[in-house]
């Protein structure tokens, strides 16, 4: 084998050992059951829109822990996060 053809067979390699990684990992996040979380998002970490209707993107959340905005956390971790399954009234 000459040097091209050992970086052709390496880099192949590498792509489908990390193919193979990417699809167990997102295989095992997708098994998890989610829920929305309010009042726990970050500033600018928002996953969509807020309950209120200020905004209709991820990402847009303007101070922290603001209860009409959400992310989605594990099922059953909520509570545990300080935040609350429903929004605000």
């Amino acid at each position: 084998m000459n040097k091209r053809q050992v970086l052709l067979a390496t880099a192949l390699a590498s792509l489908c050992v990390g193919s193979t990684a990417y699809a167990a990992d997102a295989s095992a996040h997708a098994s998890v059951e989610k829920e929305k979380c309010f009042g726990i998002s970050k500033t600018g970490q928002n996953d969509c829109a807020t309950a209120s209707g200020s905004h209709s993107c991820a990402g847009q959340a303007k101070t922290d822990n603001n209860a009409s905005e959400w992310k989605y956390v594990a099922k059953g971790t909520c509570a545990k996060a300080g935040g609350k399954t429903a929004p605000a009234k």
